[in-house]
């Protein structure tokens, strides 16, 4: 799976364009294999971008939770304690 991906969903202050966009270009580039596509495969790249981060964006307003808002410097901590015991 996608390490890179963060959950967006469900934080105070909610998730920002930036970081919308952000996860879809790592999905993107997870699913084709590329980093940075070749000029002949730009355009599709670029377009498959912009419709899951709508598809993002789309999901982001409709999600509903009656769970607290996480704050975003605790989850940061809580996934550095993570991998500190994962990685030493």
């Amino acid at each position: 799976m996608c390490r890179n991906i963060k959950t967006l969903f469900n934080f105070e202050p909610p998730a920002t364009e930036d970081e919308i966009q952000a996860s879809a270009l790592q999905f993107v580039r997870k699913l084709s294999g590329f980093n940075k596509p070749s000029q002949a495969n730009a355009e599709a790249f670029d377009r498959a971008v912009a419709e899951v981060a709508a598809s993002a964006r789309r999901l982001m307003v409709s999600l509903h939770t009656h769970a607290p808002a996480r704050d975003r410097e605790i989850e940061a901590e809580k996934a550095k304690e993570r991998s500190k015991l994962r990685f030493g």
